[in-house]
C-alpha cells in the first residue's frame, strides 16, 4: 500500500485531497491538528508516532524528525542496497508528502509579535520533510502549496499516480518555498537579535514574493515582474495596469514628495526627473507654480502631491494628459472627475514619506554585468541645515536661505549632473543628466527662458561641487544671487572667489547627492 504523510498549518482543501488519496488506496499518516481535521472528516489516519514508535514530545517540536520518516522519504526505490537497509530497519516508503509551514511570515507581521512568539513559529520538521521528499522527487510527490492540490488530485484520480513532469515542478516549488522561508527567518533574526540590519550583510538575502507579473519591462521585448510589498503601500484606484516604467516613476515621485511636509506641494516628473515642483498655500497654487516651470515636458508625466487631492487641482490637472497621479487621498468630487479619463492611473499613497534618521537604513539594489548586484544604503537621511556652512563674505537673506533649502531638496532627486534654479516656492529651471555641469546649467537656464521665468534673484543648487568657477559664473550671469553645493573641490577657493566677486552668497552642505 502507498502511503501519504500530511502535516499542514493551512488546511485549505486538505480534506478534499485526502479523500482522493484514500479512494486511490493510499494510507494516510499525519500529526496533531492535521490528523484531527482528517479524522473529524471521517477519514482513517495513522499518527506519525504509530509508525516511528516514538511519541511526539517537547510541545510538538520533535515528532517527524525520525529515520523511519526520512528513510521512507529519501531511499532510492530501485537501489538494491537502499531496499535492503529499508527492510532491515522496517522503513516503509512514503510516496506523498502534503506539508505547508508554520505561519512565520504572518507572525512577524503582527504588531504584537515578540521574539519568543516568532521563534515558536519557526518550522523545523516541515522544511526537513519537504526537502527530503523534493530531493527524491523521482519517487515522491511533494506538495507545499494548496493551489497545487487540484492537479495532484486530478492525476491521482485519472492514473493512480502523478507524472514525473509534475513531480519535478512541485519539487522545484518546494526549494523556492523553503529558501524564501529560511530567508525570512534569517532576515528577521539578524535584525532583531544580532542587529546586523544596521550594516550591509555579509550574505545578501532578499525574501520577496512576486506581487504581480507585468506586461513587459522598460521595452516590449523585455520580461518583467514586481516583487515585494509595493501593493501594501500603493493602491491603484483607477486606470490602466501599471507598467514597469510607471512603477519606477512612482518610486521616484514619492521619494521626492517625501522631502516636503510644511506646505502643500506638488511635483511633476518625467522619466524620474522633476519637470517642476511648487509649494503654496493650496495644492492648486502649488500646481500653478510647478507647471509654470515647464509646460511641455509634463505631457504624459507623473504628478504627485503631499496633501489630499481636491477638485480645484484635479480640474487643472485634467486639462493635460498625464500617466499617473499619486496622492495620500482623493476627495470624492476630484476622484469622480479624474475617473472620467479611462486610462489615467490614480494611485493612493500610503507610504510613510518621513525621511529616515541617520540610524535608520533603507537598502537600494542595482544589477550590473557579471550577474552581480550593487547594494547601498539609500540617500534618504534628513537634511541638517544647521551643519551647512556659509563660505562667502555675504550671508544669505532669509528668502535666499529658504530658496536654497527648496532647491537642495529638489536637486537631490535630479539625475546627475544636476542643476536646479529655484526660489523659495518653485523650481525655475531644471538641468539633468548631462556629461558637463555647465551643460546642465545651460539647459536649466534655457528651460527657464522657454517658460518665461526670470532667474533674477534666484538660487542655483548643484548636486555635486562646481569643479571650476565657470559653472558658478554662468549661474551668476543668468541672474542667480545665491548658490548651494556640497563643496569639496580642489578649486573651491576659486569658486568662492568668483562668488565673492559677484556679491553672491554660497552654502557648502558637505554632502553630495549623485544620482546615476
Amino acid at each position: 500500500m502507498k502511503r501519504a504523510l500530511l502535516s499542514v498549518s493551512d488546511k485549505t482543501g486538505l480534506v478534499d485531497l485526502a479523500r482522493v488519496l484514500v479512494e486511490a488506496g493510499i494510507e494516510l499518516v499525519s500529526t496533531g491538528g492535521t490528523a484531527k481535521a482528517l479524522r473529524d472528516a471521517g477519514l482513517t489516519v495513522l499518527d506519525v508516532s504509530q509508525i516511528t514508535g516514538f511519541p511526539e514530545m517537547m510541545d510538538g517540536r520533535v515528532k517527524t524528525l525520525h529515520p523511519i520518516v526520512h528513510g521512507g522519504l529519501l531511499y532510492v526505490r530501485d537501489n538494491a542496497e537502499h531496499q535492503k537497509q529499508a527492510k532491515e530497519h522496517g522503513i516503509i516508503p512514503i510516496d506523498y508528502v502534503i506539508v505547508n509551514l508554520y505561519p512565520f511570515e504572518e507572525t512577524i507581521q503582527r504588531p504584537d509579535v515578540t521574539l519568543e512568539l516568532a521563534i515558536e513559529n519557526i518550522d523545523i520538521g516541515g522544511p526537513s520533510m519537504l526537502r527530503s521528499a523534493a530531493k527524491n522527487y523521482r519517487s515522491v510527490t511533494v506538495v507545499v502549496d494548496p493551489d497545487d492540490y487540484a492537479i495532484v488530485a486530478e492525476q491521482v484520480k485519472a492514473n493512480g499516480v502523478t507524472t514525473l513532469d509534475l513531480r519535478e515542478k512541485l519539487a522545484a516549488k518546494v526549494f523556492h518555498t523553503t529558501s524564501y522561508y529560511d530567508s525570512l527567518i534569517a532576515e528577521y533574526l539578524s535584525t532583531v537579535i544580532s542587529k546586523q540590519g544596521e550594516t550591509l550583510p555579509e550574505n545578501l538575502i532578499l525574501p520577496m514574493r512576486k506581487a504581480q507579473s507585468l506586461r513587459y519591462g522598460e521595452n516590449p521585448h523585455q520580461h518583467a515582474a514586481l516583487y515585494g510589498d509595493f501593493p501594501n503601500y500603493f493602491k491603484q484606484l483607477h486606470g490602466k495596469e501599471l507598467s514597469y516604467n510607471n512603477l519606477i516613476d512612482i518610486s521616484a515621485a514619492v521619494n521626492l514628495i517625501g522631502e516636503f511636509h510644511e506646505e502643500p506641494t506638488l511635483a511633476i516628473l518625467k522619466h524620474t526627473n522633476p519637470c517642476g515642483v511648487g509649494a503654496g498655500k493650496t495644492l492648486r497654487e502649488a500646481w500653478d507654480l510647478a507647471y509654470a516651470t515647464d509646460r511641455q515636458a509634463p505631457f504624459g508625466g507623473i504628478i504627485v502631491v503631499n496633501r489630499p487631492l481636491d477638485l480645484a487641482v484635479a480640474e487643472a490637472i485634467a486639462e493635460i494628459f498625464s500617466e499617473v497621479i499619486i496622492a495620500p487621498a482623493f476627495e470624492p468630487d476630484a476622484l469622480a472627475l479624474l475617473e472620467k479619463k479611462k486610462n489615467l492611473r490614480l494611485i493612493l499613497n500610503r507610504w510613510s514619506s518621513n525621511p529616515l534618521s541617520e540610524a535608520g537604513m533603507n537598502i537600494e539594489f542595482k544589477s550590473i554585468v557579471g550577474d552581480s548586484i550593487l547594494v547601498q544604503t539609500s540617500d534618504s537621511q534628513p537634511m541638517k541645515p544647521e551643519t551647512w556652512k556659509v563660505v562667502t563674505k555675504r550671508q544669505p537673506t532669509e528668502a535666499e536661505l529658504k530658496a536654497m533649502l527648496f532647491g537642495w531638496r529638489v536637486v537631490k532627486h535630479v539625475k546627475s549632473n544636476a542643476i536646479v534654479y529655484a526660489n523659495q516656492h518653485q523650481t525655475l529651471g531644471v538641468g539633468a543628466g548631462q556629461m558637463s555641469r555647465v551643460d546642465s546649467s545651460k539647459i536649466a537656464v534655457w528651460k527657464a527662458g522657454e517658460a518665461k521665468l526670470s532667474l533674477k534673484g534666484s538660487v542655483v543648487a548643484s548636486d555635486a561641487f562646481f569643479p571650476f568657477a565657470d559653472g558658478l559664473i554662468a549661474a551668476a550671469e543668468a541672474g542667480a544671487t545665491a548658490a548651494i553645493e556640497p563643496g569639496g573641490s580642489v578649486r573651491d577657493e576659486e569658486v568662492i572667489a568668483a562668488a565673492n566677486e559677484r556679491n553672491m552668497t554660497m552654502l557648502f552642505t558637505g554632502k553630495r547627492h549623485f544620482r546615476h
